[in-house]
Protein backbone atom coordinates (compact mmCIF):
# COMPACT_ATOMS: atom_id res chain seq x y z
CA UNK A 1 0.00 0.00 0.00
CA UNK A 2 1.29 3.42 -0.68
CA UNK A 3 0.31 6.48 1.17
CA UNK A 4 -0.74 9.94 0.24
CA UNK A 5 1.88 13.29 0.41
CA UNK A 6 0.27 16.43 1.27
CA UNK A 7 2.05 19.49 1.21
CA UNK A 8 1.33 22.75 3.12
CA UNK A 9 2.38 25.92 1.12
CA UNK A 10 2.12 29.78 1.60
CA UNK A 11 4.46 32.70 2.01
CA UNK A 12 5.91 33.41 5.15
CA UNK A 13 3.02 35.07 7.46
CA UNK A 14 0.20 33.05 5.89
CA UNK A 15 -0.69 30.87 8.88
CA UNK A 16 -0.15 27.66 7.16
CA UNK A 17 2.13 26.18 10.24
CA UNK A 18 -0.73 27.64 12.65
CA UNK A 19 -3.28 24.79 10.90
CA UNK A 20 0.00 21.82 10.46
CA UNK A 21 -1.84 19.87 13.80
CA UNK A 22 -5.54 20.47 13.26
CA UNK A 23 -5.35 19.02 9.52
CA UNK A 24 -2.46 15.95 11.21
CA UNK A 25 -5.49 15.15 13.80
CA UNK A 26 -8.03 15.03 11.28
CA UNK A 27 -5.91 12.59 9.31
CA UNK A 28 -5.38 10.67 12.70
CA UNK A 29 -8.92 10.63 13.50
CA UNK A 30 -9.73 8.68 10.42
CA UNK A 31 -7.43 5.82 11.34
CA UNK A 32 -4.17 7.26 9.04
CA UNK A 33 -0.52 6.93 10.40
CA UNK A 34 0.52 10.29 9.46
CA UNK A 35 4.25 11.62 9.22
CA UNK A 36 4.60 15.22 10.04
CA UNK A 37 8.12 16.79 8.62
CA UNK A 38 8.98 20.25 7.28
CA UNK A 39 11.24 21.43 4.45
CA UNK A 40 14.21 22.55 4.26
CA UNK A 41 14.59 20.22 6.99
CA UNK A 42 12.78 16.78 8.26
CA UNK A 43 16.32 14.99 8.72
CA UNK A 44 19.70 16.10 10.91
CA UNK A 45 21.61 16.47 8.05
CA UNK A 46 18.36 18.73 6.45
CA UNK A 47 18.05 20.76 9.38
CA UNK A 48 21.86 22.02 10.03
CA UNK A 49 21.04 22.94 6.19
CA UNK A 50 17.82 24.91 7.03
CA UNK A 51 19.84 27.04 9.47
CA UNK A 52 22.38 27.49 6.83
CA UNK A 53 19.72 28.64 4.45
CA UNK A 54 17.82 30.87 7.11
CA UNK A 55 20.68 32.78 8.38
CA UNK A 56 23.84 33.17 5.76
CA UNK A 57 23.53 35.57 2.99
CA UNK A 58 24.47 33.18 -0.69
CA UNK A 59 24.28 33.26 -4.28
CA UNK A 60 20.87 32.18 -5.13
CA UNK A 61 21.80 29.28 -7.47
CA UNK A 62 23.65 27.80 -4.22
CA UNK A 63 20.73 28.51 -1.60
CA UNK A 64 18.78 26.58 -4.78
CA UNK A 65 21.24 23.72 -4.88
CA UNK A 66 21.25 23.25 -0.71
CA UNK A 67 17.39 23.47 -0.79
CA UNK A 68 17.65 20.62 -2.96
CA UNK A 69 20.80 18.76 -1.25
CA UNK A 70 18.07 18.62 1.80
CA UNK A 71 15.25 17.74 -0.01
CA UNK A 72 17.12 14.45 -1.39
CA UNK A 73 18.14 13.61 2.20
CA UNK A 74 14.62 14.13 3.27
CA UNK A 75 13.19 12.27 0.47
CA UNK A 76 15.55 8.97 1.46
CA UNK A 77 15.60 9.26 4.84
CA UNK A 78 11.79 10.25 6.17
CA UNK A 79 9.25 10.78 2.71
CA UNK A 80 9.90 7.49 -0.03
CA UNK A 81 9.82 5.22 3.52
CA UNK A 82 6.69 6.73 5.14
CA UNK A 83 4.65 6.35 1.48
CA UNK A 84 5.91 3.11 1.05
CA UNK A 85 4.89 1.84 4.75
CA UNK A 86 1.40 3.52 3.81
CA UNK A 87 1.68 6.20 6.41
CA UNK A 88 0.01 9.72 5.02
CA UNK A 89 3.29 11.93 4.90
CA UNK A 90 2.11 15.92 5.82
CA UNK A 91 5.03 17.75 4.64
CA UNK A 92 5.53 21.66 5.82
CA UNK A 93 6.86 23.18 1.86
CA UNK A 94 8.25 21.27 -0.34
CA UNK A 95 9.17 22.19 -4.13
CA UNK A 96 6.40 24.62 -4.37
CA UNK A 97 8.13 26.74 -2.22
CA UNK A 98 11.48 26.18 -4.38
CA UNK A 99 9.59 27.66 -7.33
CA UNK A 100 7.98 30.57 -5.32
CA UNK A 101 10.38 31.31 -3.64
CA UNK A 102 14.06 30.61 -5.61
CA UNK A 103 12.05 31.17 -9.23
CA UNK A 104 9.29 33.80 -8.23
CA UNK A 105 11.03 35.47 -5.15
CA UNK A 106 14.90 35.30 -6.26
CA UNK A 107 14.80 35.23 -10.00
CA UNK A 108 16.10 31.80 -10.32
CA UNK A 109 15.47 29.96 -13.99
CA UNK A 110 12.25 27.92 -13.79
CA UNK A 111 14.08 25.70 -16.12
CA UNK A 112 16.88 25.46 -13.50
CA UNK A 113 14.39 24.21 -10.77
CA UNK A 114 12.28 21.95 -13.07
CA UNK A 115 16.07 19.94 -14.06
CA UNK A 116 17.05 19.66 -9.79
CA UNK A 117 13.39 18.65 -9.32
CA UNK A 118 13.56 15.98 -11.62
CA UNK A 119 16.94 14.81 -10.59
CA UNK A 120 15.85 14.76 -6.59
CA UNK A 121 12.29 13.52 -7.00
CA UNK A 122 11.25 12.78 -10.52
CA UNK A 123 7.58 12.13 -10.73
CA UNK A 124 6.53 12.22 -7.38
CA UNK A 125 4.60 14.75 -6.38
CA UNK A 126 1.90 15.23 -3.78
CA UNK A 127 -1.20 14.26 -4.23
CA UNK A 128 -2.63 17.42 -2.49
CA UNK A 129 -1.27 20.73 -1.86
CA UNK A 130 -2.79 23.21 0.47
CA UNK A 131 -1.93 26.41 -0.29
CA UNK A 132 -2.81 28.69 2.63
CA UNK A 133 -2.80 32.31 0.88
CA UNK A 134 -3.03 35.67 2.76
CA UNK A 135 -2.45 39.66 1.26
CA UNK A 136 1.18 40.14 0.82
CA UNK A 137 1.08 43.22 2.89
CA UNK A 138 -0.98 41.43 5.72
CA UNK A 139 1.67 38.64 6.46
CA UNK A 140 4.96 40.67 6.15
CA UNK A 141 3.14 42.98 8.62
CA UNK A 142 2.40 39.38 10.84
CA UNK A 143 6.21 38.28 10.52
CA UNK A 144 7.47 41.87 11.09
CA UNK A 145 6.10 41.63 14.23
CA UNK A 146 8.16 38.85 15.40
CA UNK A 147 10.49 39.04 17.90
CA UNK A 148 13.09 36.74 15.92
CA UNK A 149 13.24 36.47 12.32
CA UNK A 150 15.33 34.44 9.33
CA UNK A 151 16.59 36.32 6.41
CA UNK A 152 14.06 35.28 4.61
CA UNK A 153 11.30 37.23 6.72
CA UNK A 154 13.65 40.36 6.39
CA UNK A 155 12.84 40.76 2.67
CA UNK A 156 10.83 43.54 1.89
CA UNK A 157 7.21 43.88 0.90
CA UNK A 158 7.77 43.31 -2.98
CA UNK A 159 9.54 39.99 -2.46
CA UNK A 160 6.35 38.67 -0.44
CA UNK A 161 4.96 40.07 -3.69
CA UNK A 162 6.35 38.11 -6.40
CA UNK A 163 6.45 34.45 -4.19
CA UNK A 164 2.91 34.94 -3.70
CA UNK A 165 2.13 35.54 -7.46
CA UNK A 166 4.20 32.57 -7.92
CA UNK A 167 1.72 30.57 -5.66
CA UNK A 168 -1.05 31.78 -7.29
CA UNK A 169 0.12 30.95 -11.07
CA UNK A 170 1.42 27.14 -9.79
CA UNK A 171 -1.99 26.98 -8.58
CA UNK A 172 -4.08 28.14 -11.47
CA UNK A 173 -1.19 25.47 -13.65
CA UNK A 174 -2.19 22.53 -11.21
CA UNK A 175 -5.91 22.90 -10.26
CA UNK A 176 -6.42 19.17 -9.44
CA UNK A 177 -3.66 19.20 -6.88
CA UNK A 178 -3.65 22.52 -5.16
CA UNK A 179 -6.66 23.91 -2.97
CA UNK A 180 -6.79 27.59 -2.50
CA UNK A 181 -7.60 28.51 1.11
CA UNK A 182 -8.14 32.25 2.10
CA UNK A 183 -5.80 32.54 5.11
CA UNK A 184 -7.15 35.73 5.95
CA UNK A 185 -10.21 34.47 7.29
CA UNK A 186 -10.81 33.81 10.96
CA UNK A 187 -9.34 30.37 12.23
CA UNK A 188 -12.67 28.57 12.07
CA UNK A 189 -13.26 29.13 8.83
CA UNK A 190 -10.33 28.41 7.25
CA UNK A 191 -10.45 24.89 9.54
CA UNK A 192 -13.66 24.43 8.00
CA UNK A 193 -12.38 24.85 4.39
CA UNK A 194 -9.43 22.46 5.12
CA UNK A 195 -11.98 19.75 6.60
CA UNK A 196 -13.59 20.18 3.04
CA UNK A 197 -10.77 19.63 0.71
CA UNK A 198 -9.16 16.50 2.80
CA UNK A 199 -12.95 15.02 2.45
CA UNK A 200 -13.09 15.69 -1.30
CA UNK A 201 -9.23 15.75 -1.86
CA UNK A 202 -8.46 12.34 0.08
CA UNK A 203 -11.67 10.59 1.68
Amino acid sequence: MVGQFITLEGIDGAGKSTHAEFIAQRLRSRGRTVVQTREPGGTVIGEKIRSLVLSEAMDVHAETLLVFAARSQHLADVVRPALASGSTVLCDRFTDATFAYQCGGRGVSEHYVETLARLSHGDLSPDLTLLFDADASTAHARVVARSATDRFEREDLCFFERVRARYLEQARREPARFCVLDAGRPIEDVQAAIARALDERIG
